[in-house]
C-alpha cells in the first residue's frame, strides 16, 4: 500500500513537471478575449458594424492604411506633461475618439505598424476611461499581418461622421504612481512585482530596485505577431510573475509597457498597473534609488511557439 502511494506521489510531481506553471497558477480572467488576428479582424470588418483604427503618426497613415481606417496617433491621447507620452485628459481622448465616429457603445479594432506597442496603448487608454473590452479588440502582428492576410491600402487623407464619447471616471486602479512603486522598492511586498519592459541595453544603465526584466518584444513572435495566452501563461510565471501578485510594468515612457499589459490581460491576469510616469519620472528623481539588474529572464518550461 505505502509502495502505491509513492508510486502515486512521484507520477503526480512528474505531471506537474511536464505541463509546467498552468497546473498551479490559476488564472482569474477570461482568456484569448483581447487580441485578435488579421484574418479574425477582415471578417470582423465585413460582417459586423466596427471602427477600424490605425494608430500609426499621420505621416506613415496617409501613405498606407487599411481601407476605412480612421487614424488616432500616439499625439491623439498622450500629453508632453510633466514627462513624455503621458495619459491624456478625458476632454482630449472624447474629442479623439468622438471625432473619428466613436461612441461608447462603438465595436473599435486596432491596428500599429510598431510591434503591437501604439495599438495597445490605445487600448489601454480606452480602458482607462471605461470602454468595455468587449468592444475593444487589438489586430496582432498590425499592419504587416493584414498585409499577409490579403488586406487592400489606400492612400491619403480620409471622412467620417462625427460621434459624441464621453469618457468614464479615470479608473486609478490601472496607474501605478511614482510614490506606489517607491514603496514597493523600498519594502517589498511579496504578492506585488515590478515589470521593466525595457530592452537589455536600457536596463543595463539602471532599473528599479528589485523589477523584473521581461523586454516587451518577448511577447512577439518572429513575425511581430503576439505569442498566444498559452505562451505567455508560462512564460511569466517561469520568471515569478504571477497571475495572483499584483504586477507593475513601466519601460522609458510606458507606451511599450501598454503592449506587455496587453499581453497579460489576453492571458488572463488582471491585477495589472501602468506606471505611467515611467522611468524617465524615476530616474530625473535624484531620491529614487537605483539598481542594476541581475540575471536574465528564463525561458518558458514548454515552448509554444503557435
Amino acid at each position: 500500500m505505502k509502495k502505491s502511494i509513492k508510486v502515486l506521489f512521484i507520477l503526480l510531481a512528474f505531471a506537474i513537471i511536464l505541463t509546467g506553471c498552468e497546473a498551479d497558477i490559476s488564472v482569474p480572467g477570461e482568456v484569448g478575449q483581447d487580441i485578435i488576428t488579421a484574418d479574425e479582424a477582415l471578417k470582423m470588418i465585413e460582417e459586423e458594424e466596427v471602427v477600424v483604427v490605425d494608430t500609426q503618426n499621420s505621416g506613415d497613415f496617409e501613405d498606407q492604411h487599411l481601407e476605412g481606417s480612421v487614424n488616432i496617433a500616439r499625439n491623439d491621447i498622450t500629453t508632453f506633461g510633466p514627462y513624455p507620452n503621458m495619459l491624456a485628459d478625458a476632454s482630449k481622448l472624447e474629442s479623439s475618439l468622438g471625432e473619428n465616429g466613436i461612441s461608447n457603445q462603438t465595436k473599435v479594432i486596432i491596428y500599429d505598424n510598431n510591434n503591437n506597442m501604439d495599438a495597445a496603448r490605445l487600448w489601454w487608454t480606452m480602458l482607462v476611461y471605461g470602454h468595455d473590452t468587449a468592444n475593444m479588440k487589438v489586430i496582432s502582428g498590425g499592419l504587416n499581418a493584414l498585409e499577409e492576410a490579403g488586406a487592400e491600402f489606400v492612400s491619403g487623407d480620409y471622412e467620417v461622421e462625427a460621434a459624441e464619447y464621453t469618457a468614464a471616471e479615470k479608473n486609478e486602479e490601472l496607474i501605478a504612481t511614482k510614490e506606489e512603486v517607491l514603496e514597493q522598492a523600498n519594502n517589498p511586498a511579496e504578492d506585488v512585482v515590478i515589470l521593466d519592459v525595457r530592452t537589455a541595453d536600457e536596463v543595463s544603465e539602471g532599473i528599479i530596485p528589485g523589477a523584473i526584466h521581461i523586454n516587451y518584444v518577448d511577447n512577439n513572435k518572429d513575425n511581430g505577431e503576439f505569442y498566444p495566452p498559452s505562451y505567455i501563461q508560462r512564460y511569466y510565471p517561469d520568471n515569478d510573475i504571477t497571475p495572483d501578485k499584483e504586477v507593475i510594468m513601466y519601460c522609458q515612457t510606458s507606451i511599450r509597457a501598454a503592449q506587455s499589459f496587453l499581453a497579460l490581460h489576453n492571458a488572463g491576469y488582471r491585477d495589472l498597473k501602468l506606471y505611467d510616469g515611467a522611468w524617465i519620472e524615476w530616474s530625473s528623481d535624484s531620491s529614487t534609488p537605483k539598481g542594476m539588474l541581475s540575471g536574465a529572464p528564463a525561458e518558458p518550461s514548454a515552448q509554444d511557439g503557435s
